[in-house]
Parts: C-alpha cells; structure tokens; sequence
C-alpha cells in the first residue's frame, strides 16, 4: 500500500481550483458570440475590428481552368476516339491486304490461279539476278586474292629485313644476301602499288554489286509485291463479277463487299503496279549503262595493273595508277606529323 498523503496538500489544492475557477469565468465573459467572431476579436477589454474581404480574388484562373470541363473533355474523347478509329481502319485495311495476297501465291503454287506476267521484263529482272550472283563471286575471289598477297608481302618485307641482317654478319656471303635483301624490297615496293590497285578494283565492284544493283533489286522486289496485290484484287473483281467462289470455300468477312469497293482497290493496285513496272524498266535501263562503263574500267585497271606486276614492268605499274587516279599511298605508311614536314 502507498503511504497517505499529507492533509496539508488538500487546502492548497482547493485554493487552485478557486482561481482557476475565476479565470476561466473572465475568459467566459470576454468571448464574442458566433455572430461576432468574423467581424472583431477582443482581446481582455480592449477590441481590434479587423475586416475580412467577403470577394475572392482571382489570379491567372482564365488561363488555366476558365473553360467548361466538360466540353474539354469531350473534345478529348473525341480526339481519342478518332485516333483509335483511324488505327483500327489502317489495321483492318492491311490484314484484308495480306489475306488476299497470301491466297493468291497460295493458289498460284499450287496452280489454281493466274498471274500477270510480262515476258521481256522477267527476262531482264532473271538476267541481272544472275548478273549480280557472278559479280558477287567476283567480288569474293578478289577478296581473298587481295589478302593472300598482302601476306605474301609481309613474307617479303620479312625475308628482306632478315636477308640485310645477314649480310652484316655473314661477310663472305653478304653480296649475296644483299642483292635477295634489294629484290624482296623492290617486290615489296610494287606489290604496294599493286595492292592499291586491286583495293580500288574491290571497292568499285562492291559499289557496283551491293549498293547499285541492290537499289534496282529493291525496287524489283517492291514490284512483285504490288504485283502480288494487283492479281489478288483482280482475281477477287473476277469472282464477284462471275459470282463465283474461286476454290469453292465460303468467302471470309473480310472479303463481304461491294463491287465499288472492290473496282476503286483494284484501280488503286494497277496504278501502283503499272508505276513500278516503268520505274524498274527505267532504272534497268540505266543501270545497264553505268555496269558496262564501270566494269569496262575496272576490267582494264585490274588487267594492266596484274600484267605489269608479274612482268616487273614497275613504270608501268605506276602508270596505270595514275591513269586511273588511284593515289600511290601504301597501306602500312603512316601520315607524318607536321614538325616532320
């Protein structure tokens, strides 16, 4: 059990209650009623009136939220729903597209349907496909040729640069060795000049292969699809005409429309068709004219520049670079700083 708490501690703790009691009343009697609280405040006896503005002040609303929401968000609906719309059609337009090309290649392998085939210029797209085939093979025997003599002149630099060695260490042989350490040098120097030639030759053909005939190429392949797509809405304008179902199945939804609609995409392909066609006959055209002058060049450069090399014949060599503008830059020099110069 605590201890009793002294009787002393009551009297003092009544008195307090007292004055507290008293405070309290004055604070009572000071407070302003609810009607008068907006208006002043009192503060002990004296009063301080301070006025509330009963406007509210508006900064920058017309920018920002003047307009209806609703109406705004409306408009924000719409925008959305005409976007969705749009992509929805775009989507629909290009599944029905593939549906109907994919059928029609479906059908012409497996001989159930006609295509369109213009005879001269399958001939000439065949043609430059073989044509490229070649160059390409060209192009990677050159390659492989260029490399296997780059490290044949890196033997030969080898080879010199022992040969001289050993002339300074071998007295009574050092004539021999310092005329092979002079022929492998020489043969060093115009394989340089030799190698800048069938750099330019690679570079010309590689141009030539994957960069022009590749642009015609695309251009080709872009024509056989536009091919694809002019049958397919030519065959199914057929149908609809004939009232027949082609290979007898039911036709799909996609394939449910008007004969307006058919006649105005079938119009749409053969336009684009026929467009590619003289584009590609264009462009075969001059492209057959820059291969012949590009490979007549290249044709003369690498024979004269292979001929003169193996028959030591080192002006020529060098004047046949000139004559084709090939710089006579060696493939291992390094451009030297200007304090050298």
């Amino acid at each position: 059990m605590f201890p009793p708490r002294s009787k002393s501690v009551y009297p003092v703790q009544v008195k307090m209650n007292k004055a507290n009691e008293k405070s309290i009343h004055e604070m009572l009697k000071n407070t302003p009623s609810m009607n008068d609280s907006t208006e002043v405040v009192h503060s002990g006896s004296e009063q301080q009136t301070i006025k509330h503005s009963t406007t509210l002040t508006l900064r920058n609303v017309s920018n920002h939220s003047l307009s209806s929401p609703t109406s705004v968000s409306l408009e924000d609906e719409s925008a959305y729903i005409k976007n969705g719309s749009s992509k929805l059609d775009t989507f629909r337009n290009w599944s029905i597209t593939t549906y109907k090309c994919t059928k029609q290649i479906m059908l012409e392998k497996l001989g159930k349907s006609t295509r369109t085939v213009d005879l001269e210029l399958e001939a000439q797209i065949d043609q430059l496909k073989e044509t490229q085939k070649k160059y390409l093979s060209i192009l990677r025997l050159s390659r492989a040729f260029t490399s296997h003599f780059y490290n044949c002149m890196q033997s030969q630099s080898l080879l010199a640069e022992t040969f001289a060695d050993l002339a300074q260490k071998s007295p009574e042989l050092q004539e021999e060795f310092l005329r092979n350490a002079e022929t492998q040098r020489i043969l060093t120097k115009n394989g340089e000049l030799l190698l800048n030639a069938l750099n330019f030759f690679i570079s010309s053909i590689n141009t030539l292969c994957n960069k022009t005939i590749e642009d015609t190429l695309l251009t080709i392949r872009q024509y056989e699809l536009a091919r694809v797509e002019y049958d397919a809405y030519r065959v199914d304008l057929e149908q609809q005409r004939t009232g027949s179902g082609g290979s007898g199945d039911p036709a799909p939804p996609q394939q449910k429309y008007s004969n307006d609609e058919i006649q105005k995409k079938y119009e749409k392909c053969k336009e684009q068709y026929e467009k590619l066609r003289s584009d590609i006959i264009v462009k075969m055209q001059f492209l057959e004219e820059n291969r012949i002058k590009v490979m007549h060049k290249q044709l003369l450069l690498f024979h004269n520049a292979i001929a003169a090399y193996f028959a030591g014949n080192a002006n020529g060599l060098e004047k046949t670079l000139q004559q084709f503008n090939i710089s006579l830059k060696s493939p291992n020099s390094v451009t030297s700083s200007w304090l050298e110069q």
